[in-house]
C-alpha cells in the first residue's frame, strides 16, 4: 500500500475541508480518494475523520497523525525533490581515487578548474596505487592505468597510455646500450611488482612485426613507480616507465629511451565506474571533464 500517498491525502482533505477538493487537487476521482482514506483508517485500524453531511473533522486519532504525519512528509518531499535535482544537476559529493602518481601529477593541478565550473560539488580524492573495490569503498569513480580486468564496472579511455625503456646516461655510459631486448639479459632492470607480481617479462614487437618476450632480472624493484623512477634517475639501471611519468626526463635529457625501434604495446588510462543505470551528473561531468582536458594529445605527449 502507498501509505505516504494516503497519508498526503488524509492531510490535504484537512487542509480543503472536503473529499472532493482534495481529489480535484490531486487528479483523483472522489471514489478513489474515499477508498483510499477507508484503506488507511483499515490498516491503521482507528477512525481518522467524522462525517457528517456538510463537513468533516478530524477524530483525535486524526488530528495526532495529522500533527505528527505533516513533518514526515514534509521531510520526505523535500528528500525526493532535492534528489531529482541532484539527477539534473551536478551537485554533491564526488568520490574518486586514482594513481598516486599520475593523480598528483596530472589530475591534481585541473581540480581548481573543475570545482570552478561547478560550485555544487565537493571532492574526495583518494590516492592510492592499490586496487580499490570501488562499490565496497563507497567510490563513484577510479582513474586506472594499465590493462583493464574483465569485471562489472563500466569503462571510458581517457588517453592512451604509450610506455618506453629508459635509462640515465651515466648508466649507459658506464653498461652500454643494449642493442636487442635479448642483450637486456645482461643488465640491471628495474621491476615494478604490482598486483599481478614481479612485472619481469618484458614484450616487445621488433621493426620487422614480431613478437618477442625477454625474462629481465635486477638487483632493485618496487611496488612504487616514484621509487623506479628515482632508481633510474639515480643511474641503477633500465626501466620501464609509462611516458606520462618521466616524460620531463626524458625531453630533459636526464633519461634517454633504450631499444626504440622495439614498440612496447600500448595500454590506456581509463575512467571507471561502477555498473549502474543512472551515472550521477557528478561523475559525468567529471569524467566529460578530464577527456576535455586530455583528449586526442595528452600533455605528456606533446
Amino acid at each position: 500500500m502507498d501509505r505516504v500517498g494516503d497519508l498526503s491525502l488524509f492531510l490535504r482533505v484537512l487542509d480543503l475541508g472536503s473529499i472532493s477538493a482534495a481529489a480535484r487537487s490531486l487528479d483523483l476521482s472522489v471514489a478513489v480518494a474515499s477508498q483510499r482514506l477507508k484503506r488507511l483508517e483499515r490498516d491503521l485500524g482507528v477512525r481518522l475523520l467524522h462525517r457528517t453531511t456538510r463537513q468533516l473533522h478530524a477524530t483525535p486519532e486524526g488530528a495526532a497523525l495529522a500533527a505528527q504525519g505533516r513533518s514526515l512528509v514534509e521531510d520526505l518531499e523535500a528528500l525526493t525533490s532535492g534528489l531529482r535535482q541532484a539527477g539534473t544537476e551536478v551537485s554533491g559529493t564526488l568520490r574518486v581515487t586514482m594513481s598516486a602518481s599520475f593523480g598528483r601529477q596530472y589530475i591534481s593541478p585541473l581540480l581548481p578548474e573543475f570545482l570552478a565550473r561547478h560550485p555544487r560539488v565537493k571532492l574526495s580524492v583518494n590516492l592510492n596505487d592499490q586496487m580499490q573495490d570501488l562499490v565496497a569503498s563507497g567510490f563513484d569513480l577510479a582513474i586506472r592505468i594499465g590493462a583493464l580486468d574483465d569485471s562489472g564496472l563500466v569503462a571510458r579511455r581517457l588517453a592512451s597510455n604509450r610506455r618506453v625503456l629508459c635509462a640515465s646516461p651515466a648508466y649507459l655510459e658506464q653498461h652500454g646500450r643494449p642493442r636487442t631486448p635479448a642483450e637486456l639479459a645482461t643488465h640491471d632492470c628495474l621491476l615494478l611488482v604490482g598486483s599481478q607480481g614481479r612485472q619481469d617479462v618484458w614484450r616487445f614487437t621488433d621493426p620487422a612485426g614480431l613478437e618477442l618476450t625477454q625474462r629481465v632480472h635486477g638487483r632493485f624493484e618496487s611496488n612504487l613507480g616514484e621509487l623506479l623512477r628515482d632508481a633510474v634517475l639515480a643511474g641503477l639501471g633500465i626501466a620501464l616507465h609509462s611516458v606520462w611519468h618521466v616524460h620531463d626526463d626524458l625531453r630533459s635529457g636526464r633519461l634517454q629511451v633504450v631499444l626504440p625501434d622495439y614498440s612496447i604495446a600500448e595500454t590506456g588510462i581509463h575512467a571507471v565506474m561502477p555498473q549502474r543505470r543512472l551515472v550521477p551528473p557528478r561523475v559525468r561531468a567529471f569524467v566529460d571533464f578530464l577527456a576535455e582536458r586530455f583528449g586526442d594529445h595528452p600533455p605528456w605527449e606533446m
